[in-house]
């Protein structure tokens, strides 16, 4: 996968992510052509991410980051991906901060 990865929400808006380590947060494995969502998180602080990652059992699977985004916004987007991806593990690492 590259750098950048694309995901739709149910609203029908796509969102883009950046892999880690260069918001919200995404892990991903390649599913064919396409992405398979594996955890989807909501955080103000990027350094918390790697323990819920790792508590989930995905470290070295591509971790992907959404930044500059408002804490309102952070939240709008998570909810959003998280009803399109059902199947994904969702998180929050005190996103409130």
């Amino acid at each position: 996968m590259g750098q950048f990865i694309d995901l739709l929400g149910a609203s029908g808006a796509t969102y883009r992510f950046r892999a880690w380590p260069d918001g919200n947060f995404a892990v991903v494995a390649k599913a064919g052509a396409a992405a398979q969502v594996l955890l989807l998180g909501v955080t103000a602080d990027l350094s918390h991410v790697l323990t819920p990652v790792a508590a989930a059992g995905l470290s070295g699977k591509p971790l992907y980051v959404r930044l500059n985004v408002a804490r309102a916004t952070r939240h709008t987007v998570h909810d959003d991906l998280v009803a399109a991806h059902a199947k994904a593990q969702a998180v929050d690492t005190g996103s409130a901060a």
